[in-house]
This record gives structure tokens, C-alpha cells and sequence, in this order.
């Protein structure tokens, strides 16, 4: 019974210890505040406020209660071993393992300590150097990251996408929505290269393509980004699809550049020049954030020119031929598993670089 009890109290000041780390006390205040607002008929006179109310509660609320039942239940078995019952001691020691499994599973929260790890996500894919093969690489990575945040229980919606000519995509955006999602895929953000024989050459000859990934942490509110008028231009065009032909008969599309950096951000989907701008603007006030955070920066009014992952980034390799490996330049973390990565298990790869922050 002692080398269990003491398993047991081991966990439990691990569990404190983490409590501690994810303020767990503070977010359960935090849990408290936001349902006493959903709790009143007044959020509701403002839809758009009260669905972001209670998405934040949802999030909130998925990241604490495991913490909580946890302790609750590893307290309560310390308070019954210490009755010495060892007839007992089989469903003890079960109990315990589970305890354990569960905590080691939890403990990944510990390596969201970003500022902005608990947002969603945008990634914009875009085909760099190689051609049709660039482009049918960059269609790879944008399937890898949906099935990734299927495989997560995470919701993906594609806001943006243009198509190549021939084959593949030259560009993609994708919203992925759920617990920690910016957190999880922060470690992708940079250039993808893959090496393969060509599917395009007739003399089918090792090819190597790019593609750059950007990770964006969402930022849905303008509060959050305080961005001076004097420093948008918006430009509004008609939208044009794949070969030339027009999407939309009106002026829909929308281009947003930020003078001082000279971010820009054009959507030309088949939306509203409203809902256009508004996307435009989300993705905007994003690439402000993730800027500011490799600029170090204390505000956007301090930001210079500069390509978040720009070209000279590159972080990871995808090797198809003549073996096939997945390695990671910055953590070295790799997997012989290429087809396996490239169906969405990446996180690996994600908590091997959330990791190496730590150290």
C-alpha cells in the first residue's frame, strides 16, 4: 500500500504544481464571470457579443473541467487509501494508472503558455519555388492540415483558395477553430520542402518543391489590434475564378494593405464586399500579432517592414524519394512515416517544437 500512496501523493502535488502554472483558480473565476453574462437575457441584444461570450466559455470551460475533476478524484482516492483497506488493492493500483494516464495526457496543456495559444487559427498556404509541383505540393499540405483538424476534432472552413492552372493551388487559407488550435499549430509556421520524383515530368526526375505556411493566431475582435485608419488603404475590385471567367458581377473583392509594413491581405470570394472586408480585416489584424510576436514588439504602432516566415525559414523536410522520412530542421524530430504525416499526424512534430521552447 505505501509505494501506491506514495504514487498518489506524488500526482497530487504534480496537480497542484500544474494548477499553479495554468492559473486554474484564476480561470475558474474567469468560467464564473462569463456565465453570469450568458446567464442574463441582456447578452442577447447583441448576438454577435453573446456568441463570442459563450465561445470563449466553451473553450474556457473544456480546458479547466478536466483539471478540475482530476483533483477532485485523485483527493478523494488519497482520503480513501489512508483508510488501509487492502482487499483493496488491485482496483487501487487500476485507479492510479488511470490517474497517471490521464494527468500525462492533461500535462500537454503546460506547453500552451503563449500569449496566444488558447486562440483559433488561420494558415495561408502559398506555392513557392517549382512550378505545377510547388502548386501540387501546396494542395498536399492544405489536405494534411484538414485532415489534422479532423483527426483533432477541430472545425476547418477554407475562406480563400486559388487554384492553379494545371494542377494543385496557389494559395489557400483556412480557419481552423477549437481548444488551443494557434497553440497546437504555431510550430508549422515556415517554409515546407518536399523531395519526390515528379508526377509532372515526363522523364519522372527527382523534383524538389516549396511551399510557405503561415500560422496566424485569430484575432476576431478589434480591440485586441489597435489599428490607426490613417495607416488602411482598401481597394475594391471585381472577383475573377480559375482561367479568367468572373465570379461575381459587383465590385465584391476586397485588398487591405497596412501602409507601415506593407502587409497585404485580398479576398475575392464569393461573400459580400462587407463580409470581404471584415474577413480582409480579421486576417490583417492576425498577421499585425504574429509580426508583432517575432519583432518583439510592444505594440503594432512599433512594427517595421517585414514577411512573417519569409522564403529563408525553411522548417521542415518531407522526403519521398529515395526514402522516405519526415524531419524537422529545428527540433530534428523525425518519422519514417511520410504518408502517415502527410494524413494529418502531425502533432509529434508540434509538441516536439512546444518542447524545445521550454528548455
Amino acid at each position: 500500500m505505501q509505494p501506491l500512496t506514495k504514487r498518489l501523493t506524488n500526482l497530487l502535488s504534480e496537480i497542484d504544481a500544474a494548477f499553479l502554472r495554468l492559473q486554474i483558480t484564476k480561470k475558474q473565476d474567469e468560467l464564473a464571470e462569463l456565465n453570469v453574462q450568458l446567464s442574463s437575457s441582456e447578452i442577447w441584444n447583441n448576438p454577435v457579443n453573446a456568441q463570442e461570450v459563450n465561445k470563449k466559455f466553451s473553450a474556457l470551460s473544456a480546458m479547466v473541467e478536466p483539471w478540475i475533476t482530476l483533483k477532485f478524484q485523485v483527493t478523494d482516492m488519497v482520503e480513501l487509501m489512508q483508510l488501509g483497506d487492502d482487499s483493496l488493492m488491485a482496483e487501487f493500483e487500476q485507479q492510479v494508472n488511470a490517474f497517471e494516464a490521464e494527468f500525462s495526457k492533461l500535462r500537454k496543456d503546460l506547453l500552451f503558455n503563449g500569449e496566444y495559444d488558447n486562440h483559433n487559427a488561420i494558415i495561408r498556404l502559398s506555392a513557392g519555388v517549382g512550378g505545377t509541383d510547388a502548386q501540387d505540393w501546396t494542395e498536399m499540405l492544405e489536405r494534411m492540415y484538414l485532415r489534422w483538424a479532423t483527426k483533432s476534432d477541430m472545425k476547418s472552413e477554407i475562406i480563400e483558395r486559388s487554384v492553379a492552372e494545371e494542377a494543385g493551388i496557389k494559395s489557400s487559407v483556412i480557419e481552423i477553430t477549437g481548444l488551443n488550435a494557434y497553440g497546437r499549430l504555431r510550430g508549422e509556421h515556415g517554409v515546407h520542402r518536399l523531395v519526390r520524383l515528379s508526377p509532372f515530368n515526363s522523364d519522372n526526375l527527382r523534383q524538389t518543391s516549396f511551399a510557405l505556411v503561415e500560422v496566424l493566431p485569430q484575432i476576431d475582435t478589434p480591440d485586441e489590434v489597435q489599428i490607426d485608419d490613417k495607416d488602411i488603404k482598401v481597394d475594391v475590385y471585381r472577383s475573377g475564378g480559375k482561367g479568367g471567367q468572373s465570379v461575381n458581377t459587383t465590385d465584391s473583392a476586397v485588398r487591405v494593405t497596412h501602409i507601415p509594413t506593407g502587409i497585404v491581405v485580398a479576398i475575392q470570394n464569393e461573400r459580400s464586399q462587407l463580409q470581404n472586408r471584415e474577413m480582409a480585416m480579421k486576417i490583417l489584424r492576425s498577421k499585425l500579432i504574429q509580426l508583432q510576436l517575432e519583432q518583439h514588439a510592444s505594440n503594432v504602432s512599433e512594427l517595421h517592414a517585414g514577411e512573417s516566415a519569409n522564403w529563408g525559414s525553411q522548417i521542415r523536410n518531407y522526403v519521398l524519394h529515395p526514402y522516405t522520412i519526415v524531419k524537422d530542421t529545428r527540433t530534428k524530430h523525425e518519422n519514417q512515416n511520410a504518408q502517415g504525416v502527410l494524413d494529418g499526424d502531425i502533432d509529434e512534430f508540434s509538441e516536439a517544437y512546444l518542447e524545445s521552447l521550454q528548455q
